[in-house]
């Protein structure tokens, strides 16, 4: 059907393609008039554009001629002109679409046309790459253009400091990767001072490898967490009672749903090993949820696969690249069960301070786009989570690549050695190959295979991704033969060596079918680039996890009826197309996981959205008098209304309570007097409250001084707000923990999360507005002097005035709350370092100086190499 209304409407995408060539021929007219410019007046035009901007005309007004001088200044500088198609995938781009190229068709080259088109503008782009390796590179190479053309380039990477950070994201065009982008934002959501934000509006990105990250990342959130207090003891103690348990007898594992569920007879071991008799009783509450994540931990995470241990450390692998991510740590308890399981040190529970996914977080972009060789797979989801189309861009030459059928075999050890036989044979015609596999574990059993085989060979994985540039570049040349995890090298050419292209070029190996068809494409893709020949095959086994899980049934049938021996492989469409359906049925799967972890996020997100707005008015607010008096005013409403409701009769009324409650908040002991309230209409009774909280916030502005009270108000406020959505956080992650036990109540889990959302939303809202009026009133500020005075030290000399020593008091108060939120800029991937809040002292502590934290060490050994 979709094939007919092809053929009978058109293709929409040959239709863009079209209405780009025709811009394209405009771009192409104006090359001879740009060659023969000076370079001065080439990158003049820059600020012409600027002129034709500020004058009324719009960016795609400028594209032909601005296009043409990015082609021309490329040619100069970096000795590469743009394709044809390398235009048409710079228009995409700046029309907030994905361009679908394929490998070796120069994505970085395309995205200089719409980063300096849109750098025009002055409000900044954002280049976004997987890794700091690619951003770095890209900022370097790229950057010689975008300098020659007058525009300044930032590169914003791990363990920069704050100057160069603050400074990356004041140029016209920034790099750097996802991670970062996101963490400065929540950074930025947690700052004392308006000047310690490094952002500015996100304004446009492309997003490198897009499908990766928008996708492959997309269930990961990004979280900045501080050290909890709960001690790590129960996940010792637990490993050591899981380990006892055996699958199938104590355990049931669905590898498809990945969840694992204990039998019945496993608690009572449990309880019995831990002397306890209820293990889900109210009291064994930790209990409980330590033993599912020591469950989870020995059922489902496997070394190697999942994580590698490396310095007495868990780091995370990314299933997808097969990168190792540092710093990244598992939630609800899991990366802790993972250390007690592997006899590693475990590290505290954290308490999130601040959380996003990258869905929501790039969906704020006023404009999105993004580049990559396979997308086209995912496009729906593309277009219902970020509405971003998706273009194929023709390439430049025709593909040469062959992509054989695959071959399957009964059993692993069976395909193993038909794939040391197939490579060997391939070697010794000088022929490179490069073989995919989908885990570090796969890629050690295939090194052994190439070893016995008498193969040399490269293995790049997640131990080794430092040099994963340097190893992918040379796989193309001749006799080269590498193993690589899954789609390790994106973003890195592979070029062919001599001779290599009459050898048939680079030769892929597929051991394993990915759950992505999109993935597999990846790895086709990293040979016959730019018209190269190559080729690639994958060679399988049913009990690959995808055929065994999904596909193996019918093939395992099919090869009893043949009788076809153990090393004798099937290769037939019918194969290939249930290998496909299995694909799409596990793609549609993870979407919907995708899918459902995005609406309950979007939930979050409004309220995030909400706090965020409200602080950043905080932060940026000159005098929040009228706002802090806007919030006792609506204290009192609410004190009317429960103490002096209108339907009541005055003697009704509970004035008792009503002077508690104001005492507690806003009024001075003894300023509302019961005798004389009672005599009080109900509007008297509220100009009463009133007043006497306006009179008392103005004797506490005469007491402080103005100045100070203006910056106390600052300092209260943000303090309170940061602490109650944190308390926020944690009561939402405790709530949608439990939500999906509602469906056995045949409730909407979602629909009960919204609703409970929103009255803790509305109760935060509510406790903020009482703590920071309390605070207020009641806050007592202890000047260094009186804090000296108190501990036994000499009186100040008599020269400081009290109106000094209240500057210098909430100079500190505001010193102190800004090292506390922003040590969350010097943290390592998704934890806070309880030793970068000693940052600000530690400026003046002595090289050679023990380190503040406590470890014993040299600060210049310790906290000091941060």
């Amino acid at each position: 059907m979709l094939g007919f209304l092809k053929r009978f409407l058109g293709d929409n995408n040959d239709k863009e393609i079209a209405r780009y060539r025709e811009v394209v021929e405009k771009i192409n007219a104006l090359e001879p008039q740009m060659a023969n410019l000076t370079d001065d007046k080439l990158t003049g035009y820059t600020g012409k554009f600027k002129e034709r901007l500020a004058n009324g005309e719009t960016l795609d007004d400028l594209l032909p001629e601005a296009f043409a001088v990015v082609r021309e200044a490329s040619r100069r500088t970096l000795g590469m002109r743009h394709f044809d198609v390398q235009m048409i995938g710079g228009m995409c781009l700046h029309e907030g679409r994905i361009a679908e190229m394929r490998t070796g068709e120069g994505k970085t080259l395309v995205a200089t046309l719409p980063v300096y088109l849109n750098a025009l503008t002055g409000k900044g782009v954002h280049v976004i790459t997987v890794n700091d390796y690619l951003a770095r590179r890209d900022s370097e190479e790229m950057g010689k253009l975008y300098r020659f053309l007058g525009l300044t380039v930032g590169l914003v990477v791990h363990d920069m400091d704050f100057p160069e950070r603050k400074y990356a994201y004041s140029c016209d065009v920034t790099f750097g990767t996802n991670n970062e982008f996101g963490f400065d934002y929540l950074r930025d959501n947690m700052v004392i001072h308006q000047d310690q934000m490094v952002q500015r509006e996100l304004n446009y990105a492309i997003v490198d490898e897009v499908d990766s990250i928008l996708i492959d990342e997309a269930r990961t959130p990004l979280i900045i967490s501080g050290p909890g207090a709960k001690s790590t003891d129960m996940y010792a103690t637990m490993a050591r009672a899981v380990a006892t348990l055996k699958e199938g007898e104590d355990y049931t594992v669905d590898e498809k749903q990945k969840t694992v569920a204990p039998a019945d007879n496993a608690i009572p071991k449990i309880e019995k090993m831990l002397g306890i008799t209820n293990l889900y009783a109210p009291e064994n509450i930790e209990q409980s949820h330590c033993f599912t994540a020591a469950l989870r931990a020995k059922a489902l995470m496997k070394r190697d696969r999942d994580y590698v241990v490396r310095n007495d450390e868990v780091i995370i692998v990314d299933e997808f690249t097969g990168r190792l991510m540092e710093g990244r740590r598992y939630s609800d308890g899991l990366h802790q069960a993972i250390e007690a399981k592997e006899g590693v040190k475990i590290q505290r529970e954290s308490q999130t301070l601040a959380t996003i996914t990258f869905q929501n977080y790039f969906r704020m972009y006023n404009k999105l786009s993004g580049m990559t060789g396979t997308a086209k797979t995912e496009e729906d989801e593309f277009l219902k989570i970020y509405n971003l189309p998706v273009i194929v861009v023709p390439t430049n030459k025709p593909v040469q690549r062959i992509d054989y059928p695959d071959v399957i075999y009964k059993n692993k050890a069976a395909k193993y050695r038909a794939v040391g036989k197939f490579v060997k044979e391939l070697h010794e015609k000088g022929q490179p190959v490069l073989i995919g596999t989908t885990s570090i574990t796969q890629s050690e059993e295939l090194s052994s295979v190439l070893k016995k085989n008498g193969i040399p060979h490269s293995v790049l994985n997640a131990k080794f991704h430092e040099k994963e540039a340097e190893i992918i570049a040379d796989a193309g040349q001749r006799g080269a033969v590498t193993i690589a995890t899954n789609m390790a090298g994106r973003g890195t050419d592979i070029k062919l060596g001599e001779g290599v292209p009459e050898l048939g070029g680079l030769f892929i190996v597929g051991t394993e079918r990915h759950e992505s068809r999109r993935i597999d494409n990846q790895l086709r893709g990293r040979s016959g680039r730019q018209g190269d020949p190559g080729a690639s095959r994958f060679f399988l086994s049913l009990e690959d996890d995808l055929l065994r899980l999904f596909a193996s049934d019918r093939i395992a049938g099919m090869m009893d009826k043949l009788g076809m021996e153990e090393d004798e492989p099937i290769e037939h469409k019918l194969i290939t197309n249930s290998i496909e359906h299995a694909q799409k049925k596990v793609e549609a799967r993870n979407f919907d996981i995708r899918k459902h972890v995005l609406e309950y996020d979007d939930v979050m997100n409004q309220q995030r959205e909400v706090m965020y707005g409200e602080r950043r008015k905080i932060l940026l607010g000159e005098n929040l008098r009228e706002n802090i008096m806007g919030m006792v005013n609506h204290i009192i409403k609410a004190e009317m209304n429960q103490y002096a409701n209108e339907q009541l009769y005055p003697e009704e009324w509970q004035l008792d309570g009503l002077i508690e409650d104001a005492e507690k908040i806003y009024a001075p002991a003894g300023a509302l007097k019961k005798e004389e309230l009672v005599e009080l209409s109900r509007d008297e009774l509220k100009e009463k409250l009133e007043s006497t909280a306006e009179t008392g916030y103005h004797q506490r502005e005469l007491l402080f001084g103005e100045e100070n009270m203006r910056e106390l108000e600052k300092v209260v406020m943000l303090r309170v707000v940061d602490s109650k959505w944190m308390e926020h956080l944690d009561h939402m992650d405790m709530l949608r923990d439990g939500i999906n036990l509602r469906a056995y109540g045949q409730r909407n889990p979602l629909v009960e999360y919204k609703i409970e959302a929103l009255d803790m939303f509305e109760e935060m809202e509510s406790a903020i507005m009482d703590q920071i009026a309390s605070l207020m009133y009641h806050v007592s500020i202890i000047t260094p002097q009186q804090q000296e005075a108190e501990m036994g030290g000499q009186p100040a000399e008599a020269s400081v005035t009290q109106k000094q020593k209240m500057e210098e008091t909430i100079r500190a108060q505001r010193s102190q709350l800004s090292d506390h939120l922003s040590s969350a800029r010097a943290s390592h991937g998704d934890e806070v370092s309880t030793a970068t809040a000693k940052k600000a002292a530690a400026e003046k502590i002595g090289r050679n100086d023990p380190c503040p934290c406590g470890s014993g060490k040299k600060y210049k050994n310790c906290c000091g190499r941060r």
